[in-house]
């Protein structure tokens, strides 16, 4: 090996251990495991990107240029920011560890978002297809007793399936006379108490009863002979029990579409809007409102007042 090949091989090392070091700062510097995945997920594309197009170098013409890619992609806006959002953290870290000039940091930072227009409606349940959902598990098998715990918490209390995933039973206490989920961290580090309905507590009991937990997270996971194998499920797991009762169904779903529908039963119910914003742990009312889509209602919206009797 020549010494120019092998101070090539030296400065590339050298350029990959720096990438890994910066790219962990980053990554440790996010709370969601969610955003953790998405920033790891973001980072490495970039890398790729960069090493494809032999791009000139960190600065804001790359980070623009990568951008222009993935709109030209056809990536949705939240994705794009996604990305454009760890490269921004990335850019900052390696400032700060002396890799990147600030004045550069500071050029990368500045490079404009994806813009998005309107507000996506998302996809929840009826009424009727909620109560045909929890009807959905077998109760006389394990199996069904777990996945209807499973749904009546996402139904019922509006849960992320991370904190379905941590939720135990500890966690399930009294409080002014009926049935919650007390002092759940959630999103963002806030901490706030979810009132359980009856049946979401009857569904939570007959599963508890069946598996034999005393203590520890409240779902567990069951083979197909039907015996319970293990406490606990991944978030990915109650992902794809869903999914598959939503295929039963008829219906494309996920988690986040079921604590949709828990917001949206609860607002056509008439709750009001800031103990909904309460119970799902957003941070704003605001955010409650896009979520819920309340400036746009699909059910009296305006073309019902056109006065126009059909053709």
């Amino acid at each position: 090996m020549s010494e120019e090949t092998t101070r090539t091989a030296l400065v590339r090392a050298e350029k990959d251990e720096a990438w890994t070091r910066i790219k962990s700062l980053v990554l440790d510097s996010v709370t969601s495991p969610h955003s953790k995945r998405a920033y790891e997920q973001g980072l490495d594309a970039f890398e790729r990107w960069c090493a494809e197009t032999g791009g000139t170098g960190f600065t804001k013409a790359t980070v623009q240029a990568y951008r222009a890619t993935l709109e030209a992609a056809g990536l949705a806006a939240s994705s794009i920011n996604v990305r454009l959002s760890a490269i921004r953290k990335l850019a900052a870290e390696a400032a700060d560890n002396g890799l990147l000039a600030p004045e550069v940091a500071a050029a990368v930072s500045r490079v404009r978002g994806a813009k998005r227009y309107g507000v996506r409606a998302g996809n929840w349940l009826t009424l009727d297809q909620a109560e045909r959902l929890l009807d959905l598990p077998d109760p006389k098998t394990k199996k069904g007793k777990r996945d209807r715990a499973l749904l009546a918490l996402l139904v019922g209390c509006g849960l992320r399936r991370q904190e379905l995933a941590g939720l135990r039973i500890e966690d399930i206490q009294q409080r002014d006379g009926r049935w919650c989920i007390v002092d759940l961290s959630g999103k963002g580090n806030r901490i706030r108490t979810v009132p359980m309905p009856p049946w979401a507590k009857a569904a939570v009991d007959d599963w508890l009863s069946a598996a034999a937990f005393a203590a520890g997270l409240v779902l567990g996971a069951v083979n197909k002979g039907d015996r319970i194998t293990g406490q606990g499920m991944s978030a990915q797991s109650i992902y794809e029990v869903v999914e598959a009762y939503g295929n039963e169904l008829g219906a494309s779903l996920a988690p986040h579409d079921v604590r949709r529908t828990f917001a949206k039963l609860a607002h056509k119910g008439r709750a009001p809007l800031e103990q909904i914003q309460i119970a799902l742990g957003h941070a704003s009312i605001q955010t409650t409102e896009r979520y819920l889509g309340v400036e746009q209602d699909l059910t009296d919206a305006p073309c019902d007042h056109l006065g126009i009797r059909g053709l």
